[in-house]
């Protein structure tokens, strides 16, 4: 983009937002973080081809329109408001209410019941982090099964969402065979910080694929921490293992994974 170009862009969309209430509204209808949008409307920074196409859905343009002359950008303004891109349906979905999701960012021990190696819990690690105005999810899975020979590494990316004091997680496995996961957890209760408890739904690999639930159990390790030792407990344990935290154990030894039969 040249520097006319560039100039164009950014005194159409202070115009553009000078038309809302307030920014901060603007950023919380968007899910933009609103330090990261300041950089947009400053001209210190230009928005992805993601988040420019979120903005202009908002204001009913596309976003080749704010590269426009003013008069021509004023008038498009005025008539604009179509519907949101029918492409993305979810566009608006995460990350819901970032404030009160901000503060369950950080690094995890998960813990779930396993389908694939019944009488188990699977240990593997998360990590919550801020990404212009969404909240990346990526979670790592280690297993190993000497007697059958197995050695099993999986990662998981996806995106997380607050709404109603809940905190909704859409992951999607990488490799060739992708799959897609979802996690539903309960925030921590007023007088207990560590744990995250909830239910996670997927795609069991060694059960003929069935789809299955299964209780889930997030302990919060901070910001900071010792990513080598989250990673070397990654694992699969019996539910009698010493090595797992009393409240796991606890949540997760009432109910086993339920495995969803397809006709």
């Amino acid at each position: 983009m040249d520097h006319h170009a560039r100039h164009k862009f950014y005194a159409n969309l202070k115009y553009a937002c000078s038309t809302r209430v307030s920014i901060s509204d603007f950023c919380r209808e968007v899910g933009l973080n609103r330090q990261q949008f300041n950089r947009y409307i400053n001209g210190q920074a230009r928005p992805s081809p993601h988040n420019l196409l979120r903005i202009a859905s908002a204001f009913g343009l596309e976003p080749g329109d704010f590269t426009a002359p003013p008069e021509e950008f004023r008038r498009r303004l005025a008539t604009g408001h179509a519907p949101a891109d029918p492409r993305h349906p979810l566009l608006d979905a995460f990350p819901g209410d970032l404030s009160a999701l901000r503060r369950y960012l950080g690094f995890y021990q998960t813990y779930h019941l396993s389908l694939s190696w019944p009488g188990h819990v699977v240990c593997s690690c998360a990590h919550l982090r801020e990404e212009e105005g969404h909240v990346v999810v990526t979670t790592l899975e280690r297993i190993e099964d000497a007697e059958s020979g197995i050695r099993q590494r999986s990662r998981y990316v996806g995106l997380a969402a607050f709404y109603r004091n809940r905190i909704f997680i859409t992951e999607r496995t990488r490799g060739d065979a992708p799959t897609f996961g979802q996690t539903v957890l309960m925030p921590f209760e007023v007088h207990q910080r560590l744990f995250l408890r909830g239910v996670t739904m997927g795609v069991s690999w060694r059960k003929d694929n069935q789809p299955y639930a299964s209780r889930m159990i997030w302990r919060h390790h901070g910001h900071q921490t010792d990513r080598r030792a989250l990673i070397s407990r990654c694992g699969s344990y019996t539910t009698s293992s010493g090595n797992l935290p009393s409240p796991v154990v606890s949540f997760l030894g009432s109910g086993e994974p339920v495995t969803v039969t397809l006709d």
